[in-house]
């Protein structure tokens, strides 16, 4: 799975975008999430405050209990406000 991250998300994992393989134990954002804190502590740090997160399966919007199957990107975002 293609992982893609923005602003303060990026800046605390050090990439903006990397492929990882996903155990197949992971079945939802949420779990997704929980595998990468597991995997490195910047992931830990980068979604420490999971209410101040928002997320995107194949830019579009899903909430953490959103199935994986299926899709081929998650996008891991700070909420963005227009002005």
């Amino acid at each position: 799975m293609r992982f893609v991250y923005f602003a303060r998300v990026r800046e605390a994992v050090g990439m903006d975008c990397e492929e990882r393989d996903v155990p197949v134990t992971v079945h939802t954002v949420q779990d997704c999430l929980d595998w990468l804190r597991q995997c490195d502590g910047r992931y830990a740090a980068a979604f420490a405050e999971p209410a101040r997160l928002r997320y995107a399966l194949d830019q579009q919007m899903v909430t953490a209990d959103t199935p994986l199957d299926g899709y081929g990107e998650l996008a891991i975002f700070p909420p963005v406000t227009g002005g």
